[in-house]
């Protein structure tokens, strides 16, 4: 996902700081909670019949999950920046009963290829479109989150034949464009610290990423203990994606662990919007859609999500055929409440 600041869990990190008391079974609760909750998802993932595919699409190794077929409408789901196809695990399960589900890494994340020169929206777009065309065979129901979001539309306003139907998971349209991504959290946050990194003497980025985050503002004195708490593990464990029993967001450090910072930095850059007209995008986007938008605040004049309000309604208003659907989730959306994500879903395949 294109990154928009801390959600709800961390105000519970934010706690480590300083002296709580809490009973055992609290604890270890909380500690089940942060380290098992992808493990009994995946779990059900895999008993819902998916499998992990691979495909070279255009000289580039496509990694994705495939659900069973059983007869039912193709679905394409793309997710968002430092995320992989596995983030939208809560609710796989029940859409392999509504779709033929396919769920891709983006390159640069999970187990597809990097691509160093080619991390622009429609160079990427253009792969997706090969996938649709040369892998799955038919029209798709389409979904994207965050950056995957801003994928989604450009493959649905560039391709028409090949989508039938669209949910934007609330995409950063604009806002990634420089100028104004300088003001986003995204870009004072993780693309400033891949761009960083690519100038450091560094090797290890999930290290480098968990003591240069921007959130650490918000931690006071404790951000220093937390910080060396974070490294102490990852540097017993360089080569297993970071897992701290106190963390609620362990799922965001999973997939960071294949994460490629050059991606990354293609947002700090501008590389990524090479091309891509935000505006006429969304007008070509003829099909049926639904837009998502989660909930959205401001630190000074830093957006901490994936657009504001206003954004959020130009968005609306220029999408020919959308219903915007408002959330009070963080950005993270189909991963803080999986039913609702797969009922809007559901819409679109009727």
């Amino acid at each position: 996902m294109t990154r928009t600041g801390p959600t709800r869990t961390l105000a519970r990190a934010a706690l480590i700081g300083g002296p709580v008391l809490v009973g055992a079974a609290a604890v270890a609760r909380f500690a089940a909670t942060n380290l098992c909750t992808f493990r009994r998802d995946w779990r059900s993932v895999l008993a819902a019949g998916y499998t992990e595919n691979q495909v070279v699409v255009d000289g580039v190794v496509i990694n994705y999950g495939e659900g069973p077929a059983r007869g039912k409408p193709p679905l394409l789901l793309i997710h968002g920046q430092a995320s992989d196809w596995k983030s939208y695990a809560p609710a796989l399960p029940d859409l392999a009963a509504m779709f033929h589900v396919y769920a891709v890494d983006v390159p640069g994340h999970g187990g597809s290829d990097r691509i160093a020169d080619g991390y622009t929206a429609i160079g990427i777009g253009a792969l997706l479109k090969r996938f649709v065309d040369d892998v799955i065979g038919e029209p798709v129901v389409l979904s994207g989150h965050s950056s995957g979001g801003q994928l989604a539309a450009w493959l649905a306003a560039n391709a028409p034949d090949d989508v039938t139907a669209v949910l934007l998971e609330d995409p950063p349209m604009f806002t990634t464009l420089l100028p104004r991504a300088e003001k986003t959290w995204n870009w004072v946050d993780l693309a400033t610290c891949c761009h960083s990194f690519l100038t450091a003497d560094d090797t290890d980025f999930v290290r480098y990423y968990w003591v240069h985050q921007y959130m650490w503002k918000y931690f006071g004195a404790g951000a220093g203990r937390i910080r060396r708490l974070g490294t102490r593990s990852r540097d017993r464990h360089p080569d297993r994606p970071l897992a701290l029993w106190w963390w609620p967001v362990n799922n965001l450090l999973r997939s960071m662990q294949t994460y490629d910072p050059v991606f990354g930095d293609a947002f700090y850059t501008d590389r990524w919007d090479e091309g891509f007209d935000h505006e006429s995008t969304l007008k070509a986007v003829v099909q049926q859609t639904i837009y998502v938008h989660t909930a959205v605040d401001f630190d000074g004049d830093i957006l901490r999500g994936a657009a504001s309000d206003d954004d959020a309604a130009r968005i609306a208003q220029l999408l020919p055929n959308a219903r915007l659907v408002q959330t009070d989730t963080g950005h993270g959306f189909h991963d803080e409440d999986p039913a609702h994500f797969v009922r809007l879903l559901d819409e679109l395949r009727r």
